[in-house]
This record gives C-alpha cells, sequence and structure tokens, in this order.
C-alpha cells in the first residue's frame, strides 16, 4: 500500500456517522477523517477475511481435540483394564485365604459402596485397615 497512489471516491454517510468520524479519528491516532475511514474499512475488511479462517479452522481444531480425547480414553481404558485385572487378583487371593458366608458378603457390598459414595471413590488402604482393627 505504500507504494499506492489514493484515489477519490463519493462517499455517502448520515450526519451521525460524520459526528462519530469526527468525535473519535484524533483518538484513534488518525491524521484525519479520511485516515479513519480507510482504517475501519480495512479493519472490516481483514474481519470479513477473518471468518473465511474461522470457518477453515474450526473444523481443523474440533479434529485435533477429538483425536487428543480418543488418545486420553484410549489409555484410560488401558489402565482401567490393568486396575481391574489386579483388583480381581486380590479378590480371588482374598477369597482363597477366608471362609465367607453369603449375608457377610451382602454387607460387605452394602458397607463398601455407602464408604465410596461418601469419600468420592478416594480409597485409602491406612483407614480400611484401622476399620477392620476397630
Amino acid at each position: 500500500m505504500e507504494h499506492e497512489t489514493k484515489i477519490r471516491i463519493p462517499l455517502w454517510i448520515y450526519p451521525s456517522t460524520e459526528e462519530g468520524i469526527k468525535n473519535f479519528y484524533e483518538s484513534d491516532n488518525c491524521k484525519s477523517p479520511s485516515e479513519f475511514i480507510e482504517k475501519a474499512i480495512n479493519f472490516y475488511i481483514g474481519f470479513l477475511k477473518s471468518e473465511d479462517n474461522v470457518n477453515y479452522l474450526s473444523p481443523r481444531i474440533t479434529s485435533s481435540v477429538d483425536a487428543v480425547v480418543h488418545g486420553s480414553e484410549q489409555r484410560i481404558n488401558r489402565n482401567l483394564f490393568k486396575i481391574a485385572v489386579e483388583l480381581g487378583k486380590v479378590a480371588h487371593a482374598v477369597a482363597a485365604a477366608n471362609d465367607v458366608d453369603e449375608d457377610t458378603m451382602q454387607e460387605l457390598h452394602a458397607m463398601c459402596v455407602d464408604e465410596v459414595r461418601h469419600i468420592n471413590g478416594v480409597i485409602n488402604f491406612e483407614n480400611a485397615v484401622k476399620f477392620q482393627q476397630e
């Protein structure tokens, strides 16, 4: 734009718009109302171009976020599987070492469901040991 020669164009605006230009062109560091109008037009052109960028970028961002979420889901699922296997081993070892009747098993289940609800799933081994020793 530095090497371009400016041209004169007819411009029809409302008096209230002209008043706004007069009130704000100096506060926007413009030397003239004409510079203010050109700056506003360039800003609007940039805004319209950015809408094209949004239409291009939005699906790209969405697909990137989906990929990150999918990867996280896969890692969480693998870890949950490993935890379930370990818990199964512990449950079978405890069951083999103890003779537990059906009523005790149901009471234990109800107690554990209630405990997990109250502690939001954060199980603390030390607290379980203290509870069993009481």
